[in-house]
C-alpha cells in the first residue's frame, strides 16, 4: 500500500468512525470466509456494515481522540462493525459471537468514549432506534384512542336510554 492508498483508507476510517452511532471492535481470527460472508449479510440486513482494518491505520483515524484506550482496541486480527444505530451492530455481532468461538468483541468506541466487551454485550441488550420510535408512537397514540373511548361513552349510554324507552313505549 503506497502513502496515498495509506491517507485514503485513513479519512475513509476517520468518516467510519464520525458517522457512526458506535464502532465495535472484534477479534476474527480463524474466520472462514462462508463466516465473514454470513456476518456481513446479517449486518448488512440491519444497516449495518463490518470493515477489516488495518491497526496502525486505525490508531491514526483517531488520532488520539480516544486516548491510549482507544489505541490499544487495535491489535491482532481486528475487523469494526459499524451503523448509524448505537446498537444496530453491537447487537448482531454480540449474536453471532455466541454462536462462533474463533469471533471475539473486544469493545467499542461511542464518540470518545472507549467500550470494553461488557459494555458492547449491555449495548446490544438495548432495543434498537426503530424498536424505540415505534414505543413512543403507541404510548402518543394510547391516550388518544382512551379520549375517544371516554367521549363516546356518555353518547352510547344515552342512546341505549333513548331505545329502552322507546321499546318500552312500543311494548
Amino acid at each position: 500500500m503506497d502513502r496515498a492508498q495509506k491517507a485514503a483508507s485513513i479519512e475513509d476510517i476517520k468518516g467510519v468512525f464520525a458517522e457512526s452511532g458506535a464502532v465495535v471492535v472484534t477479534h476474527n481470527l480463524g474466520l472462514t470466509v462462508a463466516e465473514m460472508t454470513d456476518l456481513r449479510l446479517r449486518l448488512r440486513a440491519q444497516g449495518a456494515a463490518l470493515k477489516v482494518v488495518k491497526n496502525t491505520l486505525a490508531q491514526k483515524a483517531l488520532d488520539g481522540s480516544a486516548g491510549e484506550a482507544g489505541d490499544r482496541l487495535f491489535s491482532g486480527p481486528v475487523a469494526i462493525a459499524y451503523s448509524p444505530d448505537p446498537v444496530a451492530a453491537a447487537k448482531v455481532v454480540a449474536e453471532f459471537a455466541k454462536g462462533n468461538d474463533k469471533f471475539v468483541i473486544v469493545g467499542g468506541l461511542m464518540d470518545t468514549d472507549v467500550l470494553d466487551a461488557q459494555a458492547v454485550a449491555n449495548l446490544a441488550k438495548l432495543p434498537s432506534l426503530d424498536e424505540l420510535r415505534g414505543k413512543i408512537v403507541g404510548l402518543l397514540q394510547a391516550p388518544a384512542t382512551k379520549v375517544a373511548g371516554v367521549l363516546q361513552a356518555p353518547a352510547g349510554q344515552l342512546a341505549r336510554v333513548f331505545g329502552a324507552y322507546a321499546a318500552k313505549d312500543a311494548a
